[in-house]
């Protein structure tokens, strides 16, 4: 009985993704670290070295260190996908955290109309994101992330069309206990690109491209080096229900050391490693490499470093 209910969640998330995943802002639900990936990318509630705030900018609020993260994805079809964020607390109650995300192709080959090559071309999107996160107690608080976002699009060698806009994420944190969390996210509240092509169509104008926006309860529980981390997206376009989003990892910790990670979550299958190690202090530095496969059988390659101070 557990199978069939593990494959009936199988299939129908493999639907819904087919429906989204092509929408505005995809390099942003992707996955970013290859922590979060290798587990599923259920981070809701679970507290991501690399990236601190982009699961849940409330952890911002709770973090004791600084934390500085660099990630790096090799996609297939030539696309990429990085991220840089800085986090840390504001004694003594909030956190402040930056970061940059890019996902993107580099070196299109242009064609002029009768079929021979031109200059190579690049396209990508861009988000700045802002964090601040205040808690109100002990074990409550509540984040945000601002977004500046851009997308480049090349039209021919000579003529690009960009569009911009801004979006919003909010997040909620409760600690429930001292082995367990539970989180809420809401994430690209807002969002959109905005768009003029009047100086490249005669028809053209201008019109604002929509991010779905996803709601989205989580938890984690961590036990004996045994951590469990889970959540659930309702998929939203604006105007209607779209689908939902399921996400459940495992990491195993061996030694306090080695970590090995498995998971399934954004229509991916995901299995990887982690090694946690001194570089100047003690258990200071982070290095995670994850692999997925999605159900179109693309494979990406992730890893990321983390070092906190």
């Amino acid at each position: 009985m557990k199978k069939i209910i593990i494959y009936f969640i199988i299939i129908i998330s493999i639907a819904y993704a087919q429906d989204w995943g092509g929408q505005s802002g995809g390099f942003l639900r992707m996955g970013l670290t290859a922590r979060s990936l290798a587990m599923g990318g259920g981070f809701t509630a679970e507290l991501d070295q690399n990236f601190p705030v982009f699961h849940n900018p409330a952890w911002s609020a709770f973090l004791q260190r600084r934390h500085f993260g660099s990630s790096y994805t090799n996609l297939t079809l030539d696309r990429r996908l990085a991220a840089t964020s800085f986090a840390m607390s504001l004694p003594p109650t909030a956190g402040l955290g930056v970061a940059w995300v890019y996902g993107g192709v580099n070196d299109i080959q242009g064609r002029y109309s009768t079929g021979m090559k031109s200059s190579k071309m690049q396209t990508g999107e861009n988000a700045l994101m802002i964090t601040f996160a205040q808690r109100f107690l002990p074990w409550l608080s509540i984040g945000a992330n601002f977004k500046i976002l851009r997308y480049d699009l090349p039209i021919t060698e000579s003529d690009q069309v960009s569009g911009s806009g801004i979006g919003f994420d909010i997040g909620i944190l409760v600690k429930t206990g001292s082995n367990s969390t539970f989180g809420i996210m809401v994430q690209d509240l807002s969002s959109n690109y905005q768009w003029d092509t009047n100086e490249l169509y005669t028809q053209g104008g201008p019109y604002k491209e929509e991010f779905p926006t996803i709601y989205r309860i989580g938890s984690k529980y961590d036990k004996k080096g045994l951590l469990f981390v889970w959540d659930l997206g309702v998929i939203t376009d604006h105007s209607a229900y779209s689908g939902v989003l399921p996400r459940v990892g495992v990491e195993y910790g061996f030694l306090e050391q080695y970590f090995f990670r498995g998971g399934y979550g954004n229509g991916r299958t995901a299995f990887g490693i982690g090694y946690e190690y001194g570089l100047f202090n003690s258990r200071d530095s982070n290095i995670d490499y994850a692999f997925s496969l999605d159900w179109a059988s693309q494979t990406a390659h992730t890893i990321s470093y983390a070092f906190n101070f």
